[in-house]
C-alpha cells in the first residue's frame, strides 16, 4: 500500500495563519544545539522591519553562547488555547541562522526602538551590557494548524 504524504500542499490560508502567529508571538521556545547537547530555552520575540523573527538575549544565557557556537537552531511559536488538547491549537516551527546585531549599529537602534513598542517591560534591561538583539533569519517553516493541518512553508510563504 502506497504511503500518503500527511503534508497538504501549502496555500493562502496557511500562509496567513502563519504570519498571524508569528506576527503575534511575544515569546517563543528557542533549539539551539552548540552546547554539547540540544537544548530549548523559552525566549521573547518580536519581529523587525521586514517582519523577521527576532530576539534579545543575554550574553550570560546557555542559549545565546550556543548560538555562537553554532548558529542553526530553530523556534516554535503558538500557543495552546485555554481549552481543548493543546496538540489541536496552531504552532508553526522555524528553522533558522542566528545572526547577532552589532550593538552600536543603526541596526540595533531600530531593533531596539520596535522592540520596547511591542516589550515595554523590557526598558528595565534593554541597555544592560550583556543584551544584544539576534535575527532569526527563517531557513524553512512547518505549520502544523491543527489535526491533519501541516504545511511546509518558505521565506518567501512568510513574506520575508
Amino acid at each position: 500500500m502506497p504511503e500518503t504524504d500527511p503534508i497538504r500542499p501549502t496555500d493562502d490560508e496557511a500562509r496567513a495563519l502563519s504570519r498571524g502567529l508569528l506576527d503575534e508571538a511575544r515569546h517563543g521556545a528557542l533549539g539551539v544545539l552548540g552546547c554539547g547537547a540540544p537544548l530549548v530555552s523559552r525566549i521573547a520575540v518580536g519581529t523587525d522591519e521586514r517582519g523577521g523573527p527576532v530576539t534579545l538575549v543575554s550574553s550570560l544565557s546557555a542559549h545565546t553562547a550556543a548560538l555562537r557556537t553554532a548558529p542553526a537552531c530553530s523556534l516554535m511559536v503558538g500557543e495552546p488555547g485555554s481549552k481543548g488538547d493543546p496538540l489541536t491549537h496552531p504552532r508553526l516551527s522555524l528553522q533558522c541562522r542566528a545572526a547577532f546585531v552589532e550593538r552600536e549599529s543603526d541596526d540595533h537602534a531600530a531593533l531596539r526602538a520596535r522592540w520596547l513598542e511591542s516589550h515595554p517591560k523590557a526598558k528595565l534591561y534593554i541597555d544592560f551590557g550583556d543584551f544584544g538583539f539576534v535575527r532569526l533569519e527563517v531557513q524553512a517553516a512547518f505549520l502544523n494548524g491543527g489535526f491533519g493541518k501541516a504545511f511546509r512553508l518558505t521565506p518567501a510563504d512568510l513574506g520575508l
